[in-house]
């Protein structure tokens, strides 16, 4: 029996028209200037309304050849559920406004068998955000290839989590015809967000949230998950996937794939100038084999 993932936040946080929301984008990517690539593993993408970061996903989807791909792995976090797993969808198909992305069954039990992950309910996974909104991104760039994806909701984990399952994950980043989605949002900042780090040699507060992420952004950059720990343990960054994030990194440290982390677009909400104003930041990656490390 199907069991369908409905697409929640159609018509309110994207459009629900399939032909509107083809051409926004078909041409926010194509204004991305980014090439597809065989090369590219993995990207990490935003996942607020498309009016405020749809310009920024596309510009890493972009960057995805879609021709020897047949899985897809998204990593989201949990916003409204908290656990400290990860947790598996129990549909069998996801809603897009293209048409459906079917599950990969095979491969959800088989991360269900480890006993490392949860189960999550419709009601939850219909809820969260975080995986949705890469959906109908994925949705375009496979239009006329076969895919499967894998959804994976992040929740809180220690940092001994995150290794285990980077761990577990890392021989499916092994697989050529696999890529990964990290999904997440960067800077939430204000007091609204209970977070107002402000380094006044920056100048005015949004740069300094702006050198705040990027700070984090050269972390992940290095492709390793110490530097990233470091760097959230000294700042505390309210990245809300930090830990999908670190999942990914460890995930490399794991598996024999060798890539280079590139951030190609970075923007912010609004401008933070008072204590009184609130933005959230927005940045794309994409993960590319990293030819420069063979033999």
């Amino acid at each position: 029996m199907q069991r369908i993932r409905k697409a929640t936040h159609s018509g309110s946080w994207y459009t629900h028209n399939p032909k509107e929301l083809s051409e926004q984008l078909e041409g926010w990517m194509r204004s991305s200037g980014a090439t597809k690539s065989p090369k590219a593993r993995a990207v990490i993408a935003p996942h607020a309304g498309y009016t405020y970061a749809g310009r920024t996903a596309a510009s890493a989807f972009a960057s995805i050849h879609p021709s020897n791909i047949r899985r897809v792995f998204v990593l989201g976090p949990s916003h409204h559920y908290f656990t400290e797993q990860c947790a598996l969808s129990t549909a069998t198909l996801y809603n897009t406004p293209f048409g459906d992305l079917p599950l990969d069954l095979q491969v959800n039990e088989e991360l269900r068998a480890t006993g490392k992950f949860q189960l999550m309910n419709m009601n939850i996974d219909e809820t969260e955000h975080s995986l949705e909104m890469l959906m109908p991104f994925l949705a375009k760039v496979f239009e006329g290839h076969q895919i499967k994806i894998v959804p994976i909701l992040v929740g809180c984990l220690s940092a001994e989590d995150e290794a285990m399952y980077g761990h577990t994950l890392a021989k499916y980043a092994d697989d050529p015809n696999n890529f990964f989605c990290v999904s997440s949002d960067f800077c939430h900042w204000g007091i609204r967000f209970d977070y107002t780090y402000y380094d006044k040699e920056h100048g005015p507060i949004y740069k300094s949230i702006e050198a705040l992420d990027k700070k984090g952004m050269e972390a992940i950059e290095t492709g390793g998950p110490d530097a990233f720990l470091q760097y959230r343990m000294q700042y505390d960054n309210t990245i809300c996937g930090r830990y999908a994030i670190a999942v990914y990194l460890n995930m490399l440290k794991s598996c024999e794939s060798r890539v280079k982390i590139e951030f190609l677009q970075y923007e912010q909400s609004g401008q933070c100038r008072s204590l009184w104003d609130s933005s959230v930041s927005y940045a794309s990656a994409v993960a590319m084999i990293d030819d420069s490390t063979s033999a």
